[in-house]
């Protein structure tokens, strides 16, 4: 079974608007299956909206949104919201409450990583406050951990 995986909306703006190289890879294995990502509702609407805005001095025409968020949806699996698990063990709060989606995501999807550039997310990961049943890990570290399951 592939790893399964949530990405956070920079990573999702790195694949879609600016082809970068440091998620390359994760693009490589979503293309030949050999990892599984999922989206829910709250997560597309956050990415719609992120795209509308001015990304790096480029602002992208609703046509070119459209495009990207229809090339999201086609990757991604999406999931509906579900009711977290009563044995589910609790997530630990992120300081921006805005990125607690991407924590119950990925709970509810079962994943085995979270993969973001968020700061406030990898602090939850340096810490290690609570345990979470999927890792939060930056492109690079998934990047890593790939290559290594696969040699």
């Amino acid at each position: 079974m592939p790893p399964r995986l949530v990405l956070d909306t920079n990573v999702w703006l790195d694949w879609l608007v600016f082809a970068d190289a440091g998620v390359a890879p994760i693009t490589v294995a979503a293309a030949s299956a050999q990892v599984e990502i999922f989206i829910d509702e709250a997560c597309a609407q956050e990415l719609a909206l992120v795209l509308a805005y001015p990304l790096r001095k480029k602002i992208l025409t609703a046509e070119e949104q459209a495009a990207r968020l229809a090339e999201c949806q086609s990757i991604a699996r999406t999931i509906e919201p579900v009711a977290t698990p009563v044995d589910a063990p609790p997530l630990p709060k992120c300081r921006d409450a805005d990125d607690q989606k991407f924590l119950e995501l990925a709970l509810a999807c079962r994943a085995d990583y979270l993969v973001t550039k968020d700061l406030m997310l990898l602090e939850l990961a340096r810490r290690k406050v609570r345990r979470t049943p999927f890792q939060i890990v930056t492109p690079a570290q998934l990047n890593a951990a790939l290559a290594n399951s696969a040699s």
